[in-house]
């Protein structure tokens, strides 16, 4: 059984690479990568899927990576992050942190609903829009037992439209009249990865890249909770009872207990850096699985709707965020 997943598994890691060369590429031609290599693996496994017709020999290993692969770059990510940091800046911040991300997945959750998706691929796009993008959708994903078409097709365009947003939103800050501190908040609320926080803040002032970047960090801490509440209340497949694997996920368990790990500086240094790229490349690699699962006429016709629902479900979160910097005094 294990040697049927190296075919499929062999093309995911080919895939992967030539996703990491073109993201090279841009920067190199460009100054900066303008598609990353997650949105670019997804592209290319897509486009492969579709022109090339792939048998099933390759599905195994399609398989493998798309969800085993996913799960362990999950765990990995608990490495990045540690709460230490963000329980010093104050609880009341915290809070309003938390409340605006559970407020933005409701509200975009129900756009998507009204606007006629399924279920589980709007809990993907307010997961992804709420959180913290394309790592959000991945840890999802699983979970909920998404389809692979869903997740590829929420991941395109959240992405796209992080692009976008980390291009214009330095633009808001004198059209709001927004602080540099008030800026950072803003931006740590509303984008999506943490690269594009600091792209998004950086050329603004210090000021906003530490706070956009301490305010993104308390987002990707509620990927956790998150998940195991979907985990336990969550769209499935199967409507029996579940198992404990189901109900408490490995890969969240293992998150949680490394993120604690790294709070507590147990974590030795130089093993941190590892973490955080392997984290990365499995799930570029996990991302060119999902694409390879994918025939992109499928994808293009929920593109509109699923467009729709993405940029009206980024206006709520704008709009909250604002709430809540004009609601906290935040100057």
């Amino acid at each position: 059984m294990r040697t049927k997943i190296i075919p499929g598994l062999l093309l995911c890691a080919a895939v992967t690479l030539a996703a990491i060369g073109l993201e090279k590429t841009e920067a190199w031609l460009f100054g900066r990568a303008w598609l990353e290599s997650l949105v670019l693996a997804i592209l290319l496994g897509t486009t492969i899927r579709t022109v090339g017709r792939l048998g099933p020999r390759w599905d195994a290993g399609i398989h493998f990576s798309a969800k085993t692969l996913l799960e362990l770059a999950v765990l990995l990510l608990g490495a990045s992050v540690s709460a230490g940091a963000i329980l010093a800046n104050g609880w009341l911040l915290l809070v309003g942190i938390a409340a605006v991300v559970v407020l933005a997945i409701l509200c975009s959750y129900a756009i998507g609903r009204l606007s006629g998706l399924p279920s589980k691929l709007a809990i993907l796009i307010a997961c992804g829009n709420s959180i913290c993008g394309n790592s959000a959708i991945a840890a999802v994903a699983p979970v909920i037992d998404a389809d692979g078409q869903d997740v590829a097709a929420s991941i395109s365009f959240t992405a796209v439209l992080g692009v976008i947003v980390v291009l214009t939103l330095p633009l808001m800050m004198p059209l709001l009249s927004l602080s540099a501190m008030q800026y950072g908040v803003f931006a740590g609320l509303t984008v999506y990865a943490v690269p594009q926080v600091l792209a998004a803040t950086s050329a603004v002032s210090l000021t906003s890249a530490h706070i956009g970047t301490l305010v993104k960090l308390v987002r990707v801490l509620m990927l956790g909770p998150v998940v195991l509440l979907l985990s336990l209340f969550g769209p499935r497949a199967e409507r029996q009872r579940p198992a404990l694997s189901h109900l408490l996920p490995w890969f969240i368990v293992g998150f949680l207990g490394l993120m604690a790990l790294r709070t507590a500086d147990l974590i030795p240094q130089l093993l941190l850096a590892p973490a955080h790229v392997t984290s990365n490349a499995l799930t570029v690699m996990s991302m060119a699985a999902l694409g390879l699962g994918v025939d992109a006429r499928s994808v293009l016709r929920a593109g509109g709707r699923v467009t729709m629902v993405v940029v009206l479900s980024l206006a709520v979160l704008s709009a909250i965020s604002l709430g809540l910097i004009h609601l906290l005094h935040i100057a």
